[in-house]
């Protein structure tokens, strides 16, 4: 992709065609600049991690220190997760589907993208599951 496709404020219109080159441009640098800093949080973490290698004497404490690592690593671990949702929305990127509901085929709204880049359905198809979802799980 040729690095001078978009401006610094380029922020994707209604007003253009969907999916265009500016507009996927747009999009993959904000999930590489996302996916970036997931990684960057991520070594953050480990080597504040492995630099707390503190013996804390008072019981309180060490359940304390435990906890907050317990949290931290489970907040990593969603992270993990994203970025793996963040590769697949490059992939479709790739594959030209990027942008597009997976239930409906049609276009998921910028506005849902540009808030949720990850997006694989649009606000509607969302809705629908999430109240099936809500349906099923229900007693």
């Amino acid at each position: 992709m040729p690095a001078e496709t978009i401006d610094a404020d380029y922020i994707p219109s209604e007003s253009e065609p969907f999916m265009n080159e500016r507009q996927r441009d747009y999009f993959r640098r904000k999930l590489l600049a996302w996916k970036d800093d997931i990684l960057r949080e991520s070594r953050e973490t480990l080597a504040a991690l492995q630099n707390e290698n503190e013996n804390l004497p008072d019981l309180a404490d060490r359940a304390s220190s435990e906890t907050d690592r317990s949290i931290e690593l489970r907040a990593r671990d969603r992270q993990r997760k994203l970025i793996s949702k963040i590769e697949a929305a490059l992939g479709r990127l790739d594959d030209g589907s990027y942008g597009y509901c997976e239930e409906t085929g049609e276009p998921i709204s910028l506005k849902r993208l540009n808030a949720r880049p990850i997006a694989t359905l649009s606000i509607e198809a969302q809705e629908r599951h999430e109240r099936r979802e809500k349906v099923y799980r229900d007693p």
